[in-house]
């Protein structure tokens, strides 16, 4: 292959790492879009924050004193609330190896006043009061037990004979983005307004008005609420720290009359990021699946991936099939692109004999190679523009891949889970930057690569040659490095593609 392509590959490669780890949002919302702060800090049963400064902390809220949890089961999740708060710490999915989501207080109240208890539990339905001298409130949480949504009803009731204001700050979680670099990234918050969707900074103070509904998500798993009312609430983000933000909704302020009882719904789903699951609840909060720059691509072939999967009933198969059927899709920019490499190393001999008689001259030498290549109809780039236009399709099928919780638990051939790095088996000992675990696909990559390097090669002297040799066994070592922790389904397809070009190279060198 030729020592541009590489490069270019393993830059691209490189930026999509870095980009993936650091630019963990698609973009930030605009000022315009966050409201005026505001320095006072209201009470939350008194007045409405007008801006996310004036919205009282979670961490003011939750760690007065030491949680109370008890656990509630239904057929596919398990949620361990926290009964004092009314609160929910996080969920358990029984079907994805029992993966544990964190809220960390979840649905909570902003007031560190309100001391709840367990009133009543059902098969469907837990229920939690509180009441004082000037108030009761309700919360219930009703479960449909066969999805992964439920409705949260909260009754608040005036017992006193003067008019009583109150909103209702009701947190959806903590975003924390101080764990380990390789999953913070994956954490996003995705905003509906009655104008429009956002996949806004979760790092940075904002208030959403008119909210339709609010989504957090995680790598696999997401949780999305949406008010009964929207005009009635705004959504907010409030930075803690620079790394821990809390994300919540906020009610318009409301008067209540003597005796008066006022009742506030929301519909929430809390499951896995899977657009079949999603739509059976609400289709509209399937925006919550984004993918950044190259959304739409990464759609259509998450759209392919699971149409595979419904006819193999494997993920690894469709893996393979998708690999093959994208292989075949760009076959014709990849015969551009080999043909072009081809024509390169016929002319190498040539470039060879005009270094030498030109190396005191670089302009006359760079003038003199593009006349043979002008004599030769031979354009240097053609090879690269192929690989311009699958770039994105690349980019697009690693989010898919990186993100896709049916991964999770899926087995292939020795692979226990597609989600994870194969480990064939562990080692006793612990290897640097490798570890102890054995990876045999990006082993297998790596040694592909060397071979169809090793098999494209033309003879060349000179500094050429030099470089040919270390790329020969640099750029095998760097990707297998590269890919050695990444998923195993990500792995496979990589190592399907790089088998079949292979392939291909070995008949066009048959063809000489």
């Amino acid at each position: 292959m030729d020592k541009r392509i590489i490069l270019f590959i393993l830059l691209s490669l490189l930026i999509l790492l870095s980009w993936s780890a650091f630019v963990t949002k698609p973009y930030s919302i605009d000022n315009k879009e966050v409201t005026q702060q505001i320095s006072t800090i209201s009470s939350p049963l008194a007045s409405a924050p007008t801006s996310a400064q004036s919205i009282p902390s979670i961490n003011d809220i939750a760690e007065t004193q030491n949680p109370v949890v008890f656990n509630f089961q239904q057929k596919n999740f398990e949620v361990v609330f926290d009964e004092s708060k009314a609160a929910i710490n996080e969920i358990i999915f029984k079907s994805y190896n029992s993966y544990k989501f964190p809220l960390k207080y979840g649905l909570l109240f902003g007031d560190k006043s309100l001391l709840f208890k367990k009133e009543k539990v059902s098969a469907d339905s837990v229920t939690f009061t509180y009441d004082d001298a000037t108030k009761k409130i309700s919360k219930q949480f009703l479960f449909t037990n066969s999805k992964y949504d439920m409705v949260l009803s909260i009754k608040i009731k005036n017992l006193t004979s003067a008019p009583l204001n109150i909103n209702l700050p009701l947190f959806l979680g903590i975003v924390d983005f101080s764990v380990k670099q390789e999953e913070s990234q994956f954490i996003a918050l995705t905003v509906a307004t009655a104008e429009k969707t956002l996949h806004p900074n979760a790092q940075k103070d904002a208030v959403f008005s008119d909210l339709k509904f609010l989504g957090l998500r995680n790598r696999y798993f997401c949780a999305i609420i949406g008010p009964e009312k929207t005009s009635s609430y705004n959504g907010f983000v409030k930075k803690l720290t620079p790394q821990v933000s809390e994300v919540g909704l906020q009610s318009q302020e409301q008067v209540l009359a003597p005796n008066q009882e006022v009742e506030h719904k929301f519909s929430i789903y809390i499951g896995p990021q899977e657009l079949r699951l999603i739509n059976q609840v609400r289709p509209e909060w399937a925006s919550i699946i984004y993918y950044g720059t190259f959304d739409f691509i990464a759609q259509v072939l998450l759209q392919m991936l699971e149409f595979l999967f419904n006819l193999a009933h494997n993920w690894g198969v469709a893996i393979i099939v998708l690999s093959i059927l994208i292989y075949l899709i760009l076959l014709p920019l990849s015969l551009k692109q080999m043909r072009s490499m081809k024509q390169m190393q016929a002319l190498q001999p040539h470039v060879e004999e005009l270094k030498k008689n030109y190396k005191d001259n670089p302009q006359r030498l760079n003038k003199e190679i593009m006349a043979l290549y002008s004599q030769h109809k031979v354009n240097p780039l053609s090879g690269c523009l192929p690989l311009l236009l699958q770039m994105p399709i690349f980019f697009a099928l690693y989010q898919v891949l990186m993100r896709s919780v049916a991964l999770k638990g899926s087995s292939f051939l020795w692979i226990k889970d597609l989600s994870e790095p194969d480990r064939l088996f562990l080692l006793p000992f612990s290897l640097p930057v490798l570890g102890n675990e054995v990876n045999i696909l990006p082993i297998v990559m790596a040694i592909g690569m060397f071979v169809q390097q090793k098999i494209s090669t033309f003879s060349a002297g000179g500094t050429s040659a030099s470089q040919q040799k270390i790329m020969l066994i640099v750029m095998p070592i760097v990707f297998g490095f590269i890919f050695y922790r990444m998923p195993a389904g990500l792995v496979l397809y990589w190592l399907i593609n790089s088998i079949l070009m292979l392939v291909y190279q070995i008949r066009l060198n048959q063809t000489k």
